[in-house]
């Protein structure tokens, strides 16, 4: 399956599931789990973070406290917990934090989560590494913000600790463009409408979805969500701002450089400024 068909699916789960708890659609866990299931069946997980430990590990950093910074449910969060990290996750969805506090009962795993906007998180110390994954980070549209959350990555790693995110690219946007993407299933469909304004980089759609409860009638919803791109420049750049070192820029789930039609890239900032103890 294709990277922007992946990334596709998993943009459509996180609107689904907050758009669910927030319309009270589903009454249990059980009822959410089958809508989870459908649209997120193809998504690998455990590959990404198998490839996420990887570039922790090269990095020193195989073991310590990581902050995953834009948790989500927690599905990157759990499975860095499964290799034995301790686990800080913020989210600013209250909904999406509710589930992944679900997951970390159901796995046992002992995992902080908290309730923050990643344009102004706050921790209690530092921590080993840091990590924002799911192209988060293409939320934060305006410079500036990036350049704030840069600088709080900067403050709360411990010295020499990393920053590990990941980035849609403009290819991507590009190669989508203008799109209309429908899908339906049994109880549920969806109507993305996707478009991209190059000059300004900005990605913009509006996801449509019908849900269908017991055979009942369908209940309509729709969300607007907007992203940026940036250039491998400007990201060392405001990285450079920041007081951090650019480790590495790679091609996605790979150890080659970004080309031209590379569809994601994953970052590797590292921590200055702090002496070692």
């Amino acid at each position: 399956m294709g990277i922007i068909k992946v990334a596709f699916r998993l943009k459509i789960m996180y609107i689904i599931i907050r758009l669910l708890l927030e319309g009270d659609i589903v009454e249990t866990y059980s009822g959410f789990a089958q809508v989870y299931d459908m649209f997120m069946d193809n998504v690998p997980y455990d590959e990404w973070c198998e490839y996420l430990h990887g570039l922790l590990c090269e990095n020193g950093v195989a073991s310590g406290l990581v902050l995953d910074l834009g948790c989500g449910t927690g599905n990157v969060t759990e499975r860095l917990a499964s290799y034995g990290y301790d686990m800080i996750g913020i989210d600013n969805s209250d909904e999406m934090l509710n589930i992944a506090l679900d997951k970390s009962e159901q796995s046992d795993h002992d995992i902080l989560y908290l309730h923050q906007d990643m344009r102004e998180f706050e921790l209690y110390g530092t921590v080993r590494a840091i990590v924002s994954i799911c192209d988060s980070i293409n939320y934060i549209t305006d410079p500036e913000d990036l350049l704030s959350v840069f600088q709080l990555a900067n403050n709360y790693l411990d010295a020499g600790g990393v920053f590990i995110f990941d980035l849609n690219t403009i290819y991507k946007y590009e190669n989508i463009g203008d799109t209309t993407i429908a899908e339906n299933r049994d109880n549920s469909s969806f109507i993305w409408e996707n478009s991209y304004y190059g000059d300004e980089r900005i990605n913009e759609y509006e996801l449509t979805l019908f849900v269908r409860e017991d055979g009942e009638k369908y209940d309509k919803y729709v969300e607007n969500h907007i992203q940026r791109a940036y250039t491998v420049k400007e990201i060392s750049d405001i990285i450079h701002q920041a007081g951090m070192e650019l480790v590495a820029v790679y091609d996605a789930f790979t150890k080659k450089p970004p080309n031209e039609k590379s569809e994601r890239i994953y970052v590797i900032a590292k921590e200055q400024g702090k002496k070692h103890i």
